[in-house]
């Protein structure tokens, strides 16, 4: 696909359209199938019958005539493990917050174990997602300072989240 937008068509531009229930009142026919009437109005090359789906594709360009995005040229660790670590810290962190909204004290050991359990993967996932973000800092530098500080923003806001988990353990484990 090129630097191209998107060809949008107008219903009435479908070759067929005019045939359909909606424009013949009292027709006996079915409903056209809805995948073929939006194959029609989004032409997209990538999405057509046989073509093969690539991790990388074109970048498309935004409205203010920037990239919409930088590719991401080096995979990071993780990959796909990432979500299923963020599943398991999800959870454990759930459990504590539950837990001490409940009355238990940061000594009890429904908080001080899932919060031992649930920061590992929670460290981990926040390396990957800084690794990751501090990545595109350095790619957006030179195609847009605004949008490589603000990228460097979350990055700041991930630390400073580790530091609140970090004592959060550094309470449970010393209460």
């Amino acid at each position: 696909m090129s630097n191209e937008r998107q060809r949008i068509v107008r219903p009435d531009q479908i070759e067929g359209a005019e045939a359909l229930p909606h424009a013949l009142p009292g027709a006996e026919e079915e409903a056209p199938d809805a995948g073929d009437l939006m194959r029609g109005v989004l032409v997209d090359e990538r999405y057509e019958p046989g073509m093969i789906k690539l991790d990388r594709q074109p970048v498309p360009i935004a409205d203010d005539g920037l990239p919409a995005f930088v590719p991401e040229s080096d995979p990071t660790p993780l990959r796909g493990g990432y979500i299923y670590l963020s599943v398991v810290a999800l959870i454990c962190g759930t459990i504590v917050i539950s837990a001490l909204n409940l009355g238990a004290k940061w000594s009890d050991g429904i908080v001080k174990v899932p919060l031992l359990i649930g920061s590992i993967p929670l460290f981990v996932t926040m390396g990957e997602a800084a690794l990751r973000i501090s990545r595109s800092v350095v790619a957006w530098w030179p195609i847009s300072r605004g949008r490589a500080l603000f990228r460097a923003g979350w990055v700041l806001m991930i630390g400073a989240l580790a530091s609140i988990v970090f004592a959060a353990i550094w309470v449970a484990l010393n209460a």
